[in-house]
């Protein structure tokens, strides 16, 4: 059963841009060692490792799978990688937790990494960010994925109300959740007005509003609790991990400002769960863009009328349903495969009162994390609680 699987524990290194000469092949020795630190494990506990990285093309490396098990010392274990675009990372998840409920595995090893801000130019990083929408009608015609979000967030802008003050403020909020993460990328403290006075990339969206090209690594260790050692702090585990799918093609849609995809497969989740939306306490959610958070936040149910919620503070860190305590990408950083996998880390950090930037007597017990791929093409998300 799927919410038999715990997160046994985690780890990630910085998300930054490396400019030491690591490589990811270090990022992974590192991150796994801290990951079986804190999980009360071994090496030779792991008995399946799962990699998510988008490219080939920022590793430079085909089949990562095997040679991150020899350079892990996992010589022996099963070994996978998979790729979900944005959302490679909560794929490695589900696949890992796929496999221990299906008794393939009992101690899952899944590693998120990506190489994506340094030996490639920014230009070249968007060209190939283009190839994951439509490479025929999209990415070979020159349109990248911020013009896309943009296109998007116009409608959504259209059909709410919502003004760009709404995008920047979330901006400004998880960067200064960043400010108390040690591993973010863009912790900053900000303003609107800096937000607005940042480049225009793609109307409406600034500099600001967009999340930084990242290096770095996540990893998470997951299996059922009888299959733990027994640790003084809490645990958490999987209430439900779902996935669905929209149009690649952003015109296709009935209205390009809402994530259907996203909806589905929250509604899913819910179901699966069987929880409430009003029942979550918090939230990871996906911002590669600052109105792409509102966007999914409207899809995942969260609030009945999201622009409403959002201008009340209910998603401030001391609100009702904090989200991206994390810093999210925009403050925490977005190395493609690695961030579903630090989503889900932060998320069980959070239920277990163990996260930088907790509110003092804040003891959530259910969370949501929510990763995609595309223009919320391709969607994960999972419900956690703790144990």
């Amino acid at each position: 059963m799927i919410n038999d699987v715990c997160i046994a524990g985690g780890a990630m290194t910085p998300f930054n841009r490396r400019k030491d000469e690591s490589s990811f092949r270090d990022w992974a020795r590192n991150v796994v060692r801290d990951a079986l630190d804190d999980s009360g494990l071994e090496l030779s506990d792991i008995d399946s490792l799962v990699v998510a990285s988008e490219s080939d093309f920022f590793t430079l490396q085909l089949n990562p799978a095997a040679l991150l098990a020899d350079e892990c010392g996992l010589v022996g274990v099963a070994a996978k990688r998979v790729e979900g675009g944005g959302a490679s990372g909560h794929v490695a998840i589900q696949a890992g937790v796929a496999d221990i409920a299906a008794g393939l595995a009992r101690r899952v090893l899944v590693l998120g990494l990506e190489p994506s801000a340094s030996h490639l130019t920014g230009a070249d990083v968007g060209a190939l960010y283009a190839l994951s929408f439509d490479a025929w009608t999209d990415g070979k015609a020159g349109v990248d994925s911020t013009s896309f979000y943009a296109l998007s967030a116009l409608a959504f802008m259209e059909r709410t109300g919502a003004a760009h003050d709404d995008f920047a403020r979330i901006s400004v909020r998880n960067r200064a959740h960043a400010q108390l993460n040690p591993n973010a990328h863009l912790p900053l403290e900000i303003v609107l007005e800096d937000v607005a006075a940042s480049p225009v990339v793609a109307f409406p969206y600034h500099r600001l509003d967009c999340s930084p090209l990242s290096d770095g690594a996540a990893a998470v260790i997951l299996a059922r609790e009888v299959d733990l050692p027994k640790l003084a702090r809490k645990r958490s585990r999987f209430r439900a991990t779902t996935a669905a799918t929209d149009t690649v093609r952003l015109g296709e849609r009935h209205d390009p400002g809402f994530f259907s995809g996203k909806r589905l497969c929250a509604t899913r989740a819910f179901k699966m769960a069987d929880v409430l939306p009003a029942q979550i306490d918090l939230a990871e959610v996906y911002d590669s863009y600052s109105g792409a958070q509102l966007q999914a936040l409207e899809a995942l149910s969260l609030a009945p009328d999201v622009l409403q919620a959002e201008r009340a503070g209910m998603f401030d860190a001391g609100g009702v349903m904090p989200v991206n305590l994390s810093g999210g990408l925009l403050g925490q950083g977005a190395p493609v495969g690695a961030t579903g996998v630090a989503q889900i880390l932060a998320a069980a950090q959070q239920l277990e009162g163990r996260y930088v930037g907790q509110q003092p007597g804040h003891a959530p017990r259910m969370a949501l994390v929510d990763t995609h791929g595309g223009i919320a093409t391709l969607n994960c998300v999972s419900i956690l609680e703790v144990l």
